[in-house]
């Protein structure tokens, strides 16, 4: 057996809200990669969401075709799990990340049934700091949000019997979450915040791999603020390992290190969420990403009724500082903590 980790984020340009980091990791007999897991999966998982309101209808065309042997069999509407752009449209709920989202959970054995029990299962690391931020301190709301109970259960059941048909596992979805003022104090030590952004995630990736048992471990990471090596990078994260560059260029950079019995390959790719361990990760993050900003939104305008939502990223974070401003110097919160600098 081997092992599969894929990493990607959500919230790396906004002004406001946290940069969110996740990582899966998955089981795999040898010789499946990152790129193949998708095919092998096909009879379960989709790329693409469902059309219909419903992801369990046995017999409605559209759903997934799994093999048997040399027959073919019909099962039900696959899970969509990818990159969280293709699923996810603001304005248009949270139903197509959820549904994906609360299958892998159970597959891990975990039911979250609030805001707070998914940042408590996902980003644990994540809950002293939200002690100490107002927008975030005292919230919380029913989740999944969109997506009912019988809708996730159904996916849950098409996942679990997918997985133990291919003989892969998911072992864990892990997520790390660097909210505004932590941000902005990465980024003064770093220098930049893609160098901040590759330093926490290679420290996730690192959390992860140190977990699993001994075997062959292939990594994909999206690539991160456009940056080609990352070797100097590695070998920090790393500091116990000689770090083998098997190439590095626009599309791809290769590293390979580590021990014997757990040898690691990671790849650094553009468009990484099309491997599937990526891809979750990006939904993870996504996902935690908006239920955060669903608290920053909920804290003002409780106190600014007729203020407008916003989803942090530049232009609109403008308008929606301008329009707290006045509130926000009341309430004596400094600007670092609220907004993102770079």
């Amino acid at each position: 057996m081997g092992y599969l980790v894929g990493t990607d984020e959500a919230g790396y340009g906004p002004n406001l809200g946290p940069l969110v980091i996740s990582a899966t990791a998955w089981e795999v007999p040898d010789g499946v990669g990152n790129e193949d897991l998708h095919e092998r999966l096909a009879g379960v998982i989709s790329p693409k969401p469902e059309k219909g309101d419903s992801p369990h209808l046995p017999e409605r065309p559209g759903g997934c075709f799994a093999q048997m042997g040399t027959v073919p069999f019909f099962r039900p509407p696959c899970v969509a799990m990818a990159d969280s752009k293709s699923l996810y449209t603001p304005g248009k709920g949270l139903r197509n990340l959820e549904l994906g989202l609360w299958a892998a959970l159970a597959a891990l054995d975990l039911m979250p049934r609030s805001w707070r029990d998914l940042w408590r299962n996902l980003a644990p690391g994540s809950l002293d700091r939200m002690r100490s931020t107002p927008w975030y301190a005292d919230y919380d709301e029913p989740a999944p949000i969109d997506c009912d109970a019988e809708q996730c259960a159904a996916a849950a059941e098409t996942l679990r019997a997918g997985l133990a048909d291919a003989g892969v596992k998911l072992i864990a979805v892990r997520s790390r979450a660097v909210f505004e003022e932590e941000f902005n104090s990465l980024v003064e030590r770093y220098g930049t915040k893609g160098t901040a952004l590759s330093r926490q995630t290679l420290a996730l990736a690192a959390e992860i791999i140190e977990t699993l048992p001994s075997g062959p471990v292939s990594m994909v990471c999206d690539k991160h603020g456009g940056r080609n090596r990352y070797g100097p990078l590695l070998a920090k994260q790393f500091p116990d390992w000689v770090i083998e560059v098997r190439g590095e260029g626009r599309q791809t950079s290769r590293y390979r290190f580590g021990p014997p019995d757990r040898r690691v390959e990671v790849c650094f790719r553009t468009k990484a969420e099309a491997c599937l361990p990526a891809a979750l990760a990006s939904m993870a993050s996504k996902y935690l990403r908006e239920l955060a900003m669903r608290a920053v939104n909920e804290f003002w305008r409780r106190r600014l009724p007729e203020l407008q939502p916003t989803a942090g990223y530049p232009q609109d974070a403008k308008r929606f500082r301008a329009d707290i401003a006045e509130e926000q110097r009341r309430l004596h919160i400094e600007d670092r903590v609220l907004w993102r600098f770079v």
